[in-house]
């Protein structure tokens, strides 16, 4: 076995030291590039969750602008008025509409129920 010098093994070992160091060099740059990976994705998640949330907004925008171009009428008044708090005017009376009664009764019989029902029997 040959021998090496003390000058080959320091060299040997400053090779494992710079190996070591550029591992952990790399494994601290592959940490940050996960967490901004991370952060890259909470805030894409963030972005669409606020254009839900404008496209929401925007359709209540346009609702209440309606409502309130409707309000600036005057007969948007009396029918929201009418419509919200059931008045009318003096002299007007209250019309009540009821629906139909359903009937109970089914008004399908079997075959066999008309014949019986003919007879005087069911």
């Amino acid at each position: 076995m040959p021998r090496t010098s003390k000058r080959q093994h320091a060299k040997r070992v400053g090779e494992y030291l710079l190996a070591s160091g550029l591992s952990v060099l790399f494994l601290v740059l592959l940490w940050a590039v996960w967490g901004i990976a991370r952060k890259e994705e909470i805030a894409r998640s963030a972005v669409d969750d606020r254009k839900s949330e404008l496209a929401v907004l925007s359709e209540r925008k346009a609702v209440f602008e309606d409502n309130l171009a409707e309000l600036s009428t005057e007969r948007g008044q009396e029918a929201t008025l009418r419509q919200n708090h059931g008045v009318a005017r003096a002299g007007e009376e209250v019309i009540i509409v009821v629906p139909p009664k359903e009937d109970e009764l089914d008004p399908y019989m079997p075959w066999y129920k008309r014949l019986l029902g003919w007879f005087g029997i069911w």
